[in-house]
C-alpha cells in the first residue's frame, strides 16, 4: 500500500505504526481505521504494545485493521451494501486512505472488551433499548420468559366458556369417539399454525408487533398491514366478546337470587362496562400486574379443573343421579362413545364450527412478542406446549364426562325406581332410575343433551367451576385487551395506512401504546353497549381465521422461494403442511359463516388493494421480494430456450441517457413506446479513471433509478466507467441485457455541437453508430429543435452531482462536477422536467417516410407510439419515393403491404419529387457547412490523401466530396420536402442514410444528418433498423 503521510499525533512505540485505538477510531466518525504506512520501521508480524487492547496482536501476530466478528456488526441490517458500524469498509482494507487528523486526535476510551467484541457506543441506542447491554441510565423494561410470557397467556386464551359449557353437550351430541375426532382436527389445524409461528420468529429477531410484524415481515406490507388493521380489530371487539360472556354469566346469577339491576339487557351492558374498565386499569398499570393478573386467573381454572376431576370420582348423590350423573361406568361410556344428533346444529360440521373457536388463541403469547426476553425460544416452545396442554384438558374432559354422565335425566327424585322395573327403557333403568317419560317428550332439562352446567354439576364444589368460567372469560379478555393495542402499534409505527400514527406514541420502559389502550377501549364499551355480539362474532371468527391462514402461507411461501436469507433454526416445520394449515383455514372460514367468510375476504383485499396503490416506501426483505426475483429469474432463464420469432419481436431499447435526469425527452419518447412492451436500459458512460469514478457509480444508480421510477418510467439504469466515450458504449452494447433480454436498438440524442466539438468527440460519435451497426443493433438518433441535454437548466436550481459531458448533446457520457457532494436523495426528489412526450398531441400528425427498406423498424415504433393514449388522436401519414408516371401503382403496392402489416396506416403518399435538383441556397449553405471539414487536396492520388489526413481522418477530400454529390443533394432535397409537407406534424420518422464505414469521413455523415434535420420544429426521429424484418404478415 502506498505510504501515507503522518500528522502530528502521540508516539506510539514504533514510528510509523498507529496504535489500534487511532486505527479504529471512533465509530461516530463513519469511517473505519487507517491502514499503516508502508515504510514502517517495524516489523509487522512482531507483536506491538497497544494503548488500550492488544486483542488484534495476540490473535493474529500482527497489527491489523481488520476486526475479529462481532454482534454490532450485524445490528439494524437493512439492506445489501450498507455500512455496518464498527467493521472498516472495503476501501478502509483495500483503498489508499488519505489520514484525516481530526479523527485521529478523537479520544477511544477502551474499544475492547476482554471478548474482543467493540463497546455499543451511543448510535446502539435503538439496540440497547430493545434489551441489549449497556444502557444503565434508564430501568430495565419488564420481559418475560416462555411460560409466563407465552404458554400460561395463550391456555387462558385457549380455554374459554366453551370448555365449560359447550364440550359436554357436543360431547353428547357427536358421542366421545367423534368429539376426540372434532378436537384433533382443530388442533391439527392449530399445530400446523403453531409450527409456522415457530419457524418465522425463528427466523430473525422478533420486536414488537407479534402476529402483525411476523407476515408483515414475511409477506411484506401489502397482506401485512391489512391482516394487522382487521386482527387488531378483532382483537378489540374480542374484548367486548368475552366481556359479555361473564357480564352474561353474573347476570344469570343475579337472576337466579331475583337480584337484578335493571333488567336483563341493561344489567349485561353495565355490569360489562364496569368489568372492561377494571381491565383497562390492570392494564394500564403495566405489563407486570396484567401478567399476575394472568396467572391468578390460571390458578382458579387449574383450581376449577381439579375440582371437576375430583367431583367424577365422588359418589354420586341421589339429587346428582336423578341429574343423570352415574360416577364412572363402562355401560356410560359405550352409550355416549357413539353419536346421538339431535336439534339444527345436529351435525359434524355444524359441531365443529361450534368447537373450533374455543381451539384458537394461539397467538396470544406471539402478540406480546416485544415484552419477551427471548421470543425466538419463547414463542415456538410456549405456544406448542399451550397447545399441548389444552389438547389434553379437551380429551380428559370429553372422556371422563362422557363415562360419568347420561345424555337424558329428568331432575326429579321422584323417578327413582327398582332395577329391572317393567315399562324402564334407556340405560338409567340399570341404575334404578327411570327417564323414559321425558326422554321420550324430548322434555327432559338435565343430562349432556341437555344442561349445559353439567360441570357445575359434576364437580365436587359448583360454584370453583363459575369462578372457572369468570377466569376463562376474564383472562380472554384481559389478553385481547394488551394483544390489540400491542399490534396496532407496531403498525402506526410503519404508516402503511393514513391517520393512525397518533396511537403509535409508547410511554414508559416497556413503550406501553397508552392511546391504542384507550382506543381500544372505547371500541370494546361500544360493542357492549350495542350488545348485538352474534352478527360480529362469525366475522371476528373469520378475521382470526384470516390471520392462521396467512401465517401458514408465510411459512410455505418463504420455504418455497429458497431464500438464503430464511434460516429458521426451529426445524420441525413442513412447507407442505403449512400450505395444509392455510388451505384448511380458509375452507374452515367458509364452514364456520360463510358470509361472514366473504365480508373478511373483501375487507382484506380492500385494505391490500391500498397499500398496493400507496406502495409505502418500507423495505423488509420479505418472501414477495423474494419470490419476484425467483420468478425473473425462472422465465428469463426459459426464455432462452425460446426460439425467436418475427410476430414476438419486440423493440428492446439501449438509450444513451447519460444521467436520465439530464435527457428526459430521450427518457420519456422511449419510455412511451417500450412502457409494458419491451426493455428500456438507461446507459451512462462515467468518462473518467476508474478509481475515481467507481464510488460515483455506487452513489448515483440507486438516486437515478428512484428518479425514473418517479417518472413512472420502467426501465433500467446501468452505467460504465471508461477512459473515452466510444469504449464505454461499446461495452454497454457488448453486455447490456441478461439472456433473450438484450437491447436490439441503441437510442441516443443526436449531436448538435458537432462542429464545434474536438474532432475526437465527432470520431467516437460516428463510430458509435458504426459500432451499434457492426453488432446488428438497429439505430435510433433523436433531434428536438430545442435540445435534449437540459443540464445547465438544472444545475441552474439545484447542485447536482453531474454537469454537462464533454460530448453535451448525444445523450451518452457524463463527468462529475467538481467540488460537489453525490445526493440521491437530492436526485430522485428533483422537479421534474416535462416534454412534448407527456402531453396529449390532439389531432395532429406523425409523419413516417420510409425511404428505405430496413426490415420495418422506421415503421414499427410510431406504430408503438401511436397505440399510447396521448398519441391515439393522431393521424399517421406514410411517405415513400417514387416515379411522377407511375404514382398510383406504386401506391397501391405500399397500401397493399401495409394492409398486410396490419398496421392501420391508410394514409400514403408518394414522393415524385424526391429526385428534383435543391434550391441554389440550400446547396450552397450545405457546401458552406463542409467546407471547415475538407481536405482540399485538389484530387490527388489516394496515397498523396491519406498521407495528408494523417492525424485528422474525419477531413474530407475532394474526390469523397465529388462521389457522394448525389447523396449529399438528396439530403438537401429531403429537409425541403420535409419542411414542405410535414412543419405542422408532431413526430417526424425518417431512414437516414448510412455511411459506408473506412469510406465516409465522419464530418460528411454528420453534415447528411445536420442537413437532413435541421430547421424542423417537430422532433424527428432518425430510424434505422438493422435490414432484418421486424415485421411479417404470416401467421407462422
Amino acid at each position: 500500500m502506498a505510504e501515507l503521510p503522518i500528522p502530528d499525533v502521540p508516539p506510539a512505540r514504533c514510528s510509523g505504526r498507529f496504535t489500534i485505538s487511532t486505527l479504529l477510531g471512533m465509530e461516530e466518525a463513519g469511517r473505519g481505521p487507517y491502514t499503516p504506512t508502508e515504510g514502517s520501521s517495524c516489523d509487522s508480524a512482531q507483536p506491538t504494545q497497544l494503548s488500550s487492547s492488544t486483542l488484534y496482536t495476540r490473535t493474529f501476530g500482527y497489527n491489523t485493521v481488520d476486526v475479529v466478528p462481532a454482534y454490532e456488526h450485524y445490528a439494524n441490517s437493512k439492506g445489501v451494501g450498507n455500512p455496518r458500524k464498527g467493521r472498516p469498509s472495503l476501501a478502509d482494507l483495500h483503498s489508499i486512505l488519505k489520514p484525516d487528523p481530526s479523527r485521529l486526535h478523537t479520544p477511544v476510551s477502551d474499544v475492547q472488551h476482554s471478548n474482543g467484541l467493540p463497546e455499543a457506543g451511543p448510535e446502539a441506542g435503538l439496540e440497547e433499548a430493545e434489551g441489549e447491554p449497556g444502557r444503565d441510565s434508564e430501568p430495565e423494561p419488564v420481559r418475560f420468559g416462555w411460560v409466563k410470557g407465552v404458554m400460561i397467556r395463550c391456555m387462558l386464551n385457549i380455554w374459554g366458556v366453551i370448555l365449560y359449557l359447550r364440550l359436554p353437550w357436543i360431547t353428547a351430541q357427536a358421542g366421545i369417539a367423534l368429539t376426540w375426532l372434532i378436537i384433533l382436527m382443530s388442533v391439527t389445524v392449530t399445530t400446523i399454525t403453531g409450527l409456522s409461528i415457530s419457524a418465522i420468529s425463528t427466523n430473525g429477531k422478533v420486536k414488537s408487533g407479534g402476529t402483525y410484524f411476523l407476515i408483515s415481515r414475511s409477506l411484506g406490507p401489502e397482506l401485512g398491514g391489512s391482516i394487522g388493521l382487521i386482527f387488531a380489530f378483532a382483537n378489540a371487539v374480542a374484548v367486548a366478546m368475552h366481556t359479555v360472556g361473564f357480564a352474561e354469566t353474573v347476570r344469570d346469577l343475579l337472576q337466579e337470587h331475583n337480584s337484578l339491576i335493571v333488567d336483563p339487557t341493561n344489567d349485561i351492558r353495565i355490569i360489562g362496562v364496569i368489568t372492561v374498565t377494571v381491565l383497562l386499569g390492570i392494564s394500564l398499570a403495566g405489563m407486570e400486574w396484567e401478567a399476575k393478573a394472568q396467572i391468578l386467573f390460571f390458578l382458579v381454572i387449574l383450581v376449577s379443573f381439579i375440582n371437576y376431576l375430583v367431583g367424577t370420582v365422588i359418589p354420586a348423590t341421589a339429587e346428582k343421579q336423578a341429574k343423570g350423573f352415574f360416577s364412572y361406568r363402562a355401560d356410560i361410556f359405550a352409550q355416549n362413545f357413539v353419536p346421538n344428533w339431535r336439534g339444527p346444529e345436529g351435525s359434524f360440521f355444524g359441531l365443529f364450527s361450534i368447537f373450533f373457536p374455543s381451539a384458537t388463541g394461539i397467538l396470544a403469547g406471539a402478540n406480546i412478542s416485544g415484552d419477551l426476553k427471548d421470543p425466538a425460544m419463547a414463542i415456538p416452545k410456549g405456544t406448542l406446549m399451550a397447545i399441548f396442554w389444552t389438547t389434553m384438558s379437551y380429551l380428559v374432559l370429553s372422556a371422563t364426562i362422557g363415562a360419568c354422565v347420561v345424555r337424558d335425566a329428568s331432575g326429579s327424585l321422584n323417578d327413582s325406581v327398582a332395577v329391572g322395573s317393567p315399562g324402564c327403557e334407556g340405560l338409567a333403568c340399570s341404575f334404578g332410575w327411570n327417564f323414559t317419560a321425558c326422554a321420550q317428550q324430548q322434555s327432559c332439562r338435565y343430562g349432556l343433551s341437555n344442561y349445559y352446567q353439567s360441570m357445575s354439576m359434576v364437580s365436587g364444589f359448583g360454584p370453583l367451576i363459575t369462578a372457572g368460567i369468570f377466569g376463562a372469560t376474564l383472562s380472554s379478555a384481559l389478553a385481547c385487551l394488551v394483544s390489540a393495542p400491542k399490534v396496532f402499534q407496531c403498525l402506526c409505527k410503519d404508516q402503511l395506512y393514513p391517520l393512525i400514527g397518533f396511537f403509535g406514541k409508547g410511554y414508559g420502559r416497556n413503550s406501553e401504546p397508552i392511546r391504542g389502550y384507550m382506543l381500544t377501549y372505547v371500541i370494546a364499551v361500544g360493542f357492549i353497549l350495542i350488545a348485538e355480539l352474534n352478527a360480529i362474532a362469525p366475522i371476528i371468527s373469520n378475521f382470526f381465521l384470516c390471520s392462521y391462514a396467512l401465517i401458514n402461507f408465510s411459512c410455505f411461501h418463504a420455504s418455497i422461494t429458497n431464500s438464503p436469507g430464511w434460516r429458521p433454526s426451529f426445524r420441525y416445520y413442513s412447507k407442505w403442511a403449512a400450505l395444509f394449515g392455510a388451505a384448511v383455514s380458509v375452507v374452515i372460514m367458509f364452514l364456520l359463516t360463510w358470509w361472514a367468510a366473504l365480508i373478511a375476504f373483501g375487507i382484506v383485499i380492500f385494505l391490500l388493494g391500498y397499500v398496493l396503490y400507496k406502495k409505502p416506501d418500507v423495505n423488509w426483505g420479505s418472501s414477495m421480494q423474494a419470490s419476484s426475483y425467483n420468478m425473473a429469474l425462472n422465465y428469463s432463464v426459459g426464455l432462452s430456450e425460446v426460439d425467436e420469432h418475427i410476430k414476438n419481436y419486440r423493440p428492446q431499447c439501449l438509450v444513451l441517457t447519460g444521467p436520465p435526469n439530464f435527457r428526459p425527452a430521450l427518457v420519456d419518447f422511449v419510455g412511451t413506446f417500450t412502457k409494458n412492451l419491451s426493455l428500456m436500459l438507461c446507459g451512462n458512460v462515467l468518462i473518467g479513471p476508474r478509481k475515481q469514478k467507481m464510488p460515483e457509480s455506487w452513489l448515483m444508480a440507486d438516486g437515478h433509478t428512484k428518479w425514473l421510477m418517479k417518472r413512472k418510467i420502467k426501465a433500467f439504469y446501468t452505467d460504465v466507467v471508461a477512459e473515452d466515450l466510444r469504449s464505454g458504449v461499446q461495452m454497454l452494447i457488448q453486455a447490456a441485457g441478461l439472456g433473450k433480454m438484450r437491447p436490439n436498438i441503441l437510442v441516443l440524442g443526436y449531436k448538435r455541437n458537432w462542429r464545434t466539438a474536438s474532432p475526437q468527440s465527432l470520431e467516437d460519435y460516428v463510430g458509435i453508430l458504426h459500432d451499434a451497426f457492426d453488432f446488428k443493433y438497429g439505430v435510433c438518433v433523436m433531434r428536438m429543435k430545442e435540445g435534449l441535454n437540459v443540464s445547465r437548466v438544472l444545475q441552474a436550481h439545484v447542485n447536482l452531482t453531474f454537469e454537462a459531458a464533454e460530448h453535451p448533446e448525444n445523450g451518452t457520457g457524463s463527468r462529475a462536477a467538481p467540488g460537489t457532494a453525490a445526493d440521491p436523495t437530492t436526485l430522485a426528489s428533483e422537479q421534474q422536467a416535462s416534454t412534448i412526450f407527456q402531453s396529449k398531441q390532439g389531432k395532429k400528425t406523425i409523419d413516417i417516410y420510409w425511404l428505405f427498406d430496413d426490415g420495418g423498424l422506421t415503421l414499427l415504433i410510431p406504430y408503438l407510439l401511436g397505440r399510447k393514449k396521448r398519441w391515439g388522436k393522431c393521424k399517421i401519414r406514410v411517405f415513400v419515393g417514387g416515379q411522377i408516371n407511375r404514382m398510383d401503382e406504386e401506391r397501391k403496392a405500399i397500401v397493399s403491404l401495409l394492409s398486410k402489416f396490419r398496421l392501420g396506416f391508410h394514409e400514403v403518399h408518394i414522393l415524385p419529387d424526391i429526385n428534383q435538383k435543391p434550391r441554389p441556397e440550400h446547396i450552397k449553405r450545405f457546401d458552406e457547412l463542409i467546407a471547415p471539414f475538407r481536405l482540399n487536396d485538389g484530387f490527388k492520388d489516394e496515397a498523396t490523401v491519406n498521407e495528408m489526413r494523417q492525424g485528422c481522418p474525419w477531413k474530407i477530400s475532394d474526390e469523397e466530396v465529388d462521389k457522394n454529390r448525389a447523396k449529399s443533394l438528396r439530403q438537401v432535397r429531403l429537409n425541403e420536402i420535409l419542411r414542405d409537407y410535414s412543419r405542422d406534424a408532431a413526430l417526424i420518422a425518417i431512414t437516414p442514410p448510412i455511411g459506408r464505414k473506412g469510406r465516409c469521413p465522419s464530418s460528411l455523415y454528420m453534415a447528411w444528418l445536420e442537413t437532413l434535420s435541421q430547421d424542423l420544429r417537430p422532433p424527428i426521429i432518425l430510424t434505422r433498423g438493422n435490414q432484418e424484418n421486424v415485421l411479417t404478415f404470416y401467421c407462422q
